[in-house]
């Protein structure tokens, strides 16, 4: 039993690290705001998802109601933002009773919007405090 689990223990450890994202969290009137910092976000993307993240009145277009959770998908081969508009296929879901669903509903609404190319990856989550 020791021989099959200890290289799954030094399998484990080498995936871990890999899957791990870098992500940044902000507290904004009842919420919690988790960035996730994807590889493929532009400077410009990632500027744009922190205003969400810090502003009250930005991430209130989002989530109107406190108490509430959301989630916002973007295709990493269609980015956020082109030429300063933003991608159609980039979702934003907020107003759901849980993270799961708003995850799945963000992820489900993007990937049908995306034209092509990798799945969609959840790149902000809001949670209440």
């Amino acid at each position: 039993m020791l021989r099959s689990v200890i290289p799954a223990l030094m399998l484990a450890s080498v995936v871990l690290p890999v899957l791990a994202q870098e992500a940044e969290r902000y507290e904004v009137q009842g919420s919690e705001v988790t960035l996730i910092l994807h590889g493929f976000l532009t400077e410009e993307e990632t500027n744009f998802l922190r205003t969400i993240a810090q502003e009250p009145d930005a991430l209130a277009l989002f989530l109107p109601e406190e108490g509430q959770f959301g989630a916002f998908a973007v295709s990493p081969d269609e980015g956020l933002i082109r030429d300063g508009v933003p991608v159609g296929s980039a979702m934003a879901i907020g107003d759901l009773p849980d993270l799961a669903q708003a995850r799945n509903a963000a992820l489900e609404g993007c990937d049908a919007a995306r034209a092509s190319g990798a799945p969609c990856e959840i790149v902000l989550e809001i949670a209440p405090r």
